[in-house]
Formats: structure tokens, sequence, C-alpha cells
């Protein structure tokens, strides 16, 4: 027995009318429903049905125009890619580090103003330039206060990069009403015995402590080969170090935590040396938004958002194309 096919009765030329009559004092006209309701003599309730049917009729026909500079399906694209909880993607100005920091920065700030809510407790990671690029964009905050802003990693590099450190955590404390948290301590040490020195520091071990309540990780994300601009601040590691990770597969990281292509943790007898959020703590952040783009990060960008160190991306368009083209490879 075949099924039966219902259609749907024809539409009189007379009630057509009257349909586009209101679809277009609605639309073109910009009349209030009460305002038709009342020039055609009809209930308001009868004018909400004709413009439900002028949409169903395809008299009326929604259409998204994206003006220049923005790219919805390159967005939709990342997203769906890597399972990512949102992505923005930005026009940069060419296809280098420096090129798309500028764009990256101000497009975080953006997205940043727009989404923080009240209350949040904010960590950020003290050595990334697009991070440091997003504050210096940031304007004051007036939607939703933070309620703390911790420092995550400490300082790496040379030693202009504690001050750095600071003054990027107390900034961003600023502009977003948060108590500022800091971590006043060098990011990698000789030792665990060190480390663990350090750890019983009250002001460390106050940062340490918040790491577990955070709602929003704010993160760069970091190429195991580092860039020019990157090895201008010092190397955050010894070479010994490096070397290692690379063999072991490493292609970057977030907070130092180091990552192959799948994504997964690179175990380099690393992390007890470490002075920084480590893996349980990070991926228990419900917001972990990471902001990078440029050629030599693609592959550390991927492999953050496959490995779930991220879950949502602010990149440049060169960056966002070449991730889309690559994915499943």
């Amino acid at each position: 027995m075949s099924p039966t096919t219902v259609t749907a009765p024809p539409v009189s030329v007379g009630r057509l009318s009257l349909v586009v009559k209101t679809a277009r004092m609605y639309h073109e006209e910009g009349l209030l429903q009460p305002e038709i309701a009342e020039r055609l003599n009809m209930t308001q309730s009868r004018v909400s049905r004709m413009l439900k049917e002028a949409a169903r009729l395809g008299i009326v026909r929604t259409v998204v125009a994206t003006p220049p500079g923005l790219y919805p399906e390159l967005e939709q694209g990342v997203r769906t890619a890597f399972d990512l909880r949102d992505v923005v993607v930005t026009e940069a100005a060419s296809d280098s580090e420096a090129g798309v920091l500028s764009s990256i920065g101000s497009a975080a700030a953006s997205y940043l103003e727009g989404t923080l809510r009240s209350g949040e407790r904010i960590g950020v990671t003290s050595r990334s330039a697009s991070l440091f690029a997003m504050v210096d964009a940031l304007g004051p905050v007036t939607t939703g206060g933070a309620e703390v802003v911790v420092q995550t990693l400490g300082a790496v590099g040379n030693p202009a990069m504690q001050v750095r450190a600071t003054r990027l955590t107390d900034r961003l404390s600023q502009l977003t009403g948060g108590e500022p948290i800091y971590l006043p301590a060098p990011g990698v040490v000789t030792s665990k015995a060190v480390r663990d020195g350090l750890l019983l520091d009250p002001y460390i071990a106050e940062a340490v402590a918040a790491w577990r309540g955070l709602t929003l990780a704010l993160v760069g994300i970091g190429s195991a080969k580092p860039s020019p601009l990157r090895a201008s601040w010092g190397t955050a590691l010894p070479q010994r170090d490096l070397d290692r990770l690379i063999k072991l597969g490493a292609v970057g990281d977030v907070c130092l935590n180091f990552f192959d292509a799948a994504g997964d943790l690179v175990d380099a007898r690393l992390s007890d040396r470490v002075l920084g959020i480590g893996p349980d703590d990070l991926l228990a952040v419900p917001r972990r938004l990471g902001v990078a783009g440029g050629p030599g990060k693609v592959d550390a960008i991927r492999a953050a958002a496959t490995g779930g160190w991220i879950n949502v991306l602010i990149t440049d368009h060169f960056t966002a194309r070449r991730l889309v083209e690559g994915a499943g490879h």
C-alpha cells in the first residue's frame, strides 16, 4: 500500500494578493503589525498568519548579506572540522606572523568584550604575542566584570619577560575589573625539587589554587619550532629539552603542555619542572580560547584543536583556509 501524499490546497488569487500586500507593508513600508491590521481591517493574529504564509510561499525570502572582511563560511568550516565551541576568523593584512598579529589581537579583544560574563574567573598565559596584541586592543569592559585574572604560566625566556608577564596580567585585570593574581616565578626550573620548593611560597600557591576554578582560559598556541618573534624573547626551554620534544613528535604547546600532531600530550620529563597550569586543570576550564595565526602555527593550531586543548579559536583567514583544507588528512 503506497503512502498518501498530502497536498496543500491552492491559494486563490485574491488571498495571494492580500498576502503580498501584507508582506509589502511590513517589510518594505516598515509598518508594524497593529498598523497593518488597522489599515486592512483584520485582526493582528491574522496579519501574523499572512506574514508566515508569505514566507512559506517564497514571497518573502530571508537573505543574510555578509559584509566584506567577514568569513562565516570559513568559521563554520573550521568549527565543524574540529568540533569547536566557536571560531572567529578575521581578515589579516598579510600571510605572515607579523601580518596577522594585529588583526587577531583586535578580533580577540572584540570577542572578549562581547562574550565576557559577570563574575568570570580568567586565566591568562604570559608568553603569547597574540594575547599581548589582544590586551593592547582591548578597551574597558563595561557589560560584565571579571572576578579574578590569574597568571597561568611563570615567566619564560629572557628576564624582561617577567616584567611583561606581570604587566599583561595587571592590564587585563584593570580592563575587566578582576582582581589580579600573579605567578611571581620562572616558568621552567632546573629540577622537581626546585619546583616543589617554589610551590610552598604563599603567592605562588595562591595562583596554583586559583587555576582550579577558572571559567575562561586565554591562551596562545606555541609551535615546537619557535618563530623569529618568539625567539627574540629568549628560548622558553633549554635546547636539549626542545630537541627531545621534537624527537618525540611534539608540534606545539599550550602553557608548555606539549602535544603531537594528534593532539596527544608528549611526555618529555618536563612537567615536573614547569610552573604553569597542567593538563588536568586546563582541560577542566569550560572555555579555552586560543588566539593564534600565521603559516608557522598551522600544525600547532590543528593539533591543539584536535586534542581539545582549545575549544574556541580566534585566527586569520589565511590560517583558517589551511586548517579547512588540511582537515582529515
